[in-house]
């Protein structure tokens, strides 16, 4: 479960790594921050990629290896882009790591889920899923820490000895007894069992398609917001954002938590109510106050849908494919969610920015709720004994 965990929030903090250093990118490397940001979209891209490379892998070879392969990529990618000689190179590695990210997920939440007591599943869930904001947290420590005293680069090499933490922990741990019981003989047999649950795949894709519109239609642009409509100072922006993921990592505890007794369902969708009742702070507050109310009351819901998520995947997800199918679907939905952005921006310039932020996010929350209302669920079910699905 520690692997797990730590792994992600290793993979977090080496994303958001790029997003703290846009500027000094930009300068260092004598471009504009538009390609500096396109290295983002282009890791973003990569995604999916690297969830069916390193899922298969870790569905036909077993769990720990693959991750141990992951955790040493996508780590040794990114303190190689910290020394990258030139623009062409650094966008290179960032799209290589973009593969490593991917490639995380799914093998981390199938091997914590799998081997963590069915009871205290809701709360490993929503603990793993909290591993997103905390990593971006200490990205936002380490620009302010090891940065101005060490230099930018260090901050692409922070993350060497933490990949080589959970690497013991993942060699020490033992391998999943669900996948011995349920791994297919070849890739072949495993593409196949995709195919055969291509409809479930399919309901998977729009809800994390929606999830990742939530997610990232409440946090690319709401610094901007803050900045632009309410002339609030870098520092305060900063603030105000390490105050929500605060929130956000209790969410993710909370509303995982609960789940386990209430269901994956219900509890996603008393935390989807938490942030629809928040639209109005969040998007129309009219001072400081406000606002920090209404989005540390967005993110609490946002992160605490999220909290479900690595549960309600895998015990959705077929036996013998528990890493590439969760996994895939996954990585799959933040692309087709990409454009999200693009499209809060265009409602800003047709309606204001409140107003296009607040219209967005209810037309996302009501269809996930729609989504989750109608969708299966599995709660509680057994990994290891039970005949394979």
């Amino acid at each position: 479960m520690a692997s797990g965990i730590t792994g992600w929030v290793l993979d977090a903090f080496d994303f958001f790594t790029v997003i703290f250093l846009i500027d000094t990118l930009s300068q260092h490397f004598q471009v504009s921050k538009v390609l500096i940001i396109s290295t983002i979209a282009a890791a973003l891209a990569a995604r999916p990629l690297g969830a069916l490379i390193f899922g298969t892998l870790a569905d036909r070879y077993g769990r720990r290896k693959p991750l141990i392969a992951v955790v040493l990529y996508f780590s040794t990618i990114t303190a190689l882009s910290g020394f990258a000689p030139n623009y062409a190179s650094f966008a290179i590695l960032r799209f290589l790591f973009g593969i490593g990210m991917g490639g995380y997920w799914g093998i981390g939440a199938s091997f914590a889920m799998e081997c963590v007591p069915i009871r205290h599943r809701g709360f490993f869930s929503g603990l793993l899923q909290a591993g997103y904001p905390i990593g971006y947290l200490l990205a936002a420590l380490a620009s302010a820490t090891l940065a101005p005293r060490w230099g930018w680069r260090s901050m692409f090499v922070a993350g060497l000895l933490p990949a080589l933490i959970t690497v013991l922990l993942t060699f020490w741990a033992r391998e999943s007894a669900a996948w011995q019981q349920h791994r297919l003989s070849s890739v072949t047999k495993i593409f196949q069992a995709l195919w055969d649950h291509r409809r479930t795949f399919g309901y998977l894709l729009l809800l994390m398609t929606l999830m990742s519109c939530l997610s990232h239609g409440t946090q690319d642009l709401y610094p901007d917001f803050l900045k632009s409509m309410h002339g609030f100072s870098v520092g305060m922006v900063a603030r105000i954002a390490i105050t929500y993921n605060l929130w956000a990592i209790a969410g993710a505890l909370i509303f995982g938590r609960a789940s386990q007794r209430i269901g994956r369902r219900y509890g996603a969708l008393a935390a989807l109510f938490t942030s629809i009742l928040a639209i109005p702070l969040w998007a129309f507050g009219r001072d400081h106050t406000a606002l920090v109310i209404g989005s540390c009351c967005m993110q609490l819901g946002v992160q605490g849908a999220f909290g479900t998520i690595p549960a309600h995947l895998n015990e959705l997800s077929p036996d013998a494919i528990r890493s590439l199918f969760p996994g895939f679907v996954y990585q799959l939905g933040v692309l087709m969610a990409s454009p999200t952005v693009s499209i809060e921006y265009l409602l800003r310039d047709r309606m204001g920015y409140s107003a296009a932020l607040a219209v967005f996010e209810f037309l996302v929350i009501a269809s996930l709720i729609i989504v989750f209302v109608v969708g299966p669920e599995r709660t509680g079910r057994q990994f290891h004994g039970s005949p394979p699905v």
